[in-house]
């Protein structure tokens, strides 16, 4: 909203609940992708991984077109506040769905990446 100038009123605040429920689908779907090649016998690393690969181009592109449709109307005087709202966060929220939850879902059900070497309890960690 910054960069953009448009005021945080009533029709921005919308645009940010609308944005919320785009990022959480983005996210379950991620999730379920994971949760099902690990019901299919991947080991969790793996599954992980291949769910990111798999969904970024679609979350992508739905990305991609939903900020890209914001842009006619970014400019009027009602929606344009929204328009700023959503394009910034769908950007944002995408990146941080591709990059930080996959993270997050790693350090969360400390799933290991398969021939790291762990340190000895014993051994002081540097």
């Amino acid at each position: 909203m910054l960069p953009s100038g448009a005021p945080l009123g009533f029709v921005a605040i919308l645009g940010v609940l609308a944005l919320i429920g785009i990022l959480i689908r983005n996210s379950v779907i991620l999730i379920v992708q994971i949760e099902h090649l690990k019901e299919a016998g991947q080991p969790a690393w793996e599954a992980v991984v291949e769910a990111t690969q798999h969904r970024m181009r679609p979350i992508l592109l739905t990305a991609a077109a939903a900020s890209l449709a914001l842009i006619p109307i970014a400019r009027e005087i009602f929606w344009g506040p929204m328009a700023y709202a959503m394009m910034g966060g769908i950007i944002v929220g995408t990146l941080l769905t591709l990059l930080f939850l996959p993270a997050l879902y790693v350090a969360w059900f400390r799933i290991k990446k398969p021939g790291a070497t762990q340190v000895p309890e014993s051994l002081p960690r540097r």
